[in-house]
């Protein structure tokens, strides 16, 4: 006969959060439960990096849990492959353990908590629902700093969370007498500055029987799988990962924040996928650890070292975690459902073939999706101005770019993703995340990186038959959306330099556009 139990706690995948109040005491009547779903596998396809991250850190945060004397069920895929949906797992758990209180932390997914909501509402037996203790803001407090389907910024809401948590301030203004020193975190790796990047710190998890396990249910992934996965999968990983960004990468993070280069590796070291970025995302995201202890710790770091990190690096860091990452999540909660189908320019091209590949003569395209099909994982300039921009200017449905970047990318789980996607990216949402569309021409990639000095396009050329196919796609997208962007002041000079060109030159242009849009999957 099965154990009973009183209490079902149910732990979900990016609910690592060893810090809650659920584990501040230990009842032998509660039984947590940490599950391998296929439906979570499966609602998107995954890089397999992803998967096998998410089910090692879910068995890493089951096995603490048991060490710290709490009763633990780790369901692998083999237990749960009777089950195609979570509610019907469930309902077999409280059947099997004669459960009393079934209790579990809100998910931070749209999806997930819709559905637990509704399983809630048919159970015959108590149910508690949780806040996850995990952000800086409460679920509750959202509706306090943002409004359904209203235009928000960055800046007004990242001051005001400078000021209540008092992070860099000096009294009741900011350290350094400034609230954003981005204009100083814009520059170019030279060569130089190459052999200075530092060697990325990685972890060597096995995670051989996982890959097994997804084998023998058939659950599709793709990009690169290794077998030694690079990512940390536990707390003591992570504190390790926080620490070696402090040592080796803060003092030129904010720098080269926008930075890219394909020309840092050598035979023995890869180094240009990380570069001065932290990569704790993955560990934030599953809440292994928590984005106060990340602040506190690397702040803590820069006042004992300000002779080696200036304000710039540290402020530029703080910028997104306590501004960006809380920001994205406010927008998410009160926009949902509705966010998920805005579609705003009327995008409705395939994405090409080539963003599963790689396989693109575009330098820049080449660099940055490769890299996400090798590690999981590109900063954020990479999947702003290069992947991002391509799909934007190109008119990719939103849709089909929503379901690449939740799959693709490591720390993608929708709250964070669907945002920095359809609203910062691909300006799907109208404006409600960003106050212009981040649409930009082959210059910009050029300016931040080295990928277009050994491209297979000119990039110094706007409609020649080897032209950048970024220059003339950028001002195709910028006539076609002429209507409703000539109306933004920001937008004020680009229209004025384009209605300078000779009526001849613009159609040569679009014409050299349209050249490209019919025939993406050849770029």
């Amino acid at each position: 006969m099965a154990d009973e139990y009183k209490t079902l706690r149910l732990i979900l995948g990016d609910q690592l959060n060893a810090s809650h109040s659920w584990y501040a005491s230990k009842n032998e009547d509660t039984l947590y439960v940490i599950a391998e779903l296929y439906q979570e596998t499966s609602y998107v396809k995954h890089h397999v990096q992803k998967v096998c991250a998410f089910f090692a850190a879910m068995q890493a945060f089951s096995q603490a849990l048991m060490k710290a004397g709490h009763k633990v069920s780790y369901l692998t895929l083999d237990d749960t492959k009777g089950y195609t949906q979570l509610p019907e797992l469930l309902n077999s758990l409280i059947e099997k353990h004669n459960v009393a209180l079934f209790e579990y932390q809100l998910p931070d997914e749209y999806r997930l908590r819709s559905q637990l909501s509704e399983f809630r509402n048919k159970l015959n037996i108590d149910c508690n629902a949780y806040e996850t203790e995990h952000f800086y803001l409460s679920d509750s407090e959202l509706g306090n700093y943002f409004k359904a389907g209203k235009k928000h910024r960055l800046e007004a809401f990242y001051r005001k969370m400078r000021t209540r948590f008092n992070v860099l301030m000096e009294g009741e203004r900011p350290l350094g007498g400034e609230w954003n020193f981005d204009s100083k975190n814009r520059n170019k790796l030279k060569q130089k500055d190459l052999s200075e990047v530092p060697e990325p710190l990685v972890f060597a998890n096995d995670v051989s029987e996982i890959k097994e396990r997804l084998e023998r249910h058939n659950v599709s992934t793709f990009g690169t799988y290794h077998e030694q996965l690079l990512w940390p999968i536990n707390r003591v990983q992570a504190r390790e990962l926080v620490l070696a960004f402090c040592k080796t990468q803060l003092s030129k993070f904010g720098f080269f924040q926008d930075a890219m280069t394909c020309n840092a590796d050598d035979m023995y070291t890869k180094k240009q996928w990380s570069l001065y970025h932290s990569r704790l995302s993955f560990a934030l995201n599953s809440k292994i650890i928590s984005p106060a202890y990340v602040v506190e710790t690397v702040i803590g770091y820069y006042y004992d070292h300000t002779d080696e990190v200036d304000i710039a690096q540290i402020e530029g860091f703080v910028r997104q975690i306590i501004g960006w990452r809380e920001f994205v999540r406010g927008i998410y909660w009160v926009n949902m459902p509705e966010y998920g189908q805005l579609n705003t320019l009327g995008a409705e091209r395939e994405l090409p073939d080539w963003f599963w590949t790689g396989e693109t003569k575009m330098n820049c395209q080449k660099h940055a999706i490769r890299q996400s099909l090798d590690y999981a994982y590109a900063h954020h300039i990479q999947r702003l101005m290069v992947t991002g921009n391509f799909c934007l200017i190109a008119g990719i449905d939103p849709r089909q770019v929503d379901d690449w970047y939740l799959g693709v990318y490591i720390d993608a789980i929708e709250w964070v993703e669907m945002p920095n996607t359809r609203g910062m990216s691909q300006f799907a949402d109208g404006g409600i995340v960003g106050s212009k569309a981040y649409a930009a021409s082959g210059n910009y990639i050029n300016k931040m990186s080295d990928y277009c000095s050994s491209c297979h396009y000119d990039i110094k050329s706007v409609d020649s038959q080897n032209a950048c196919p970024m220059n003339s796609m950028y001002w195709h997208f910028m006539t076609r959306h002429e209507a409703a962007f000539s109306k933004n002041p920001r937008n004020k000079m680009i229209y004025s330099s384009w209605n300078k060109k000779l009526p001849e030159q613009r159609e040569k242009t679009l014409s050299r556009a349209m050249t490209y849009l019919n025939s993406l999957a050849d770029l």
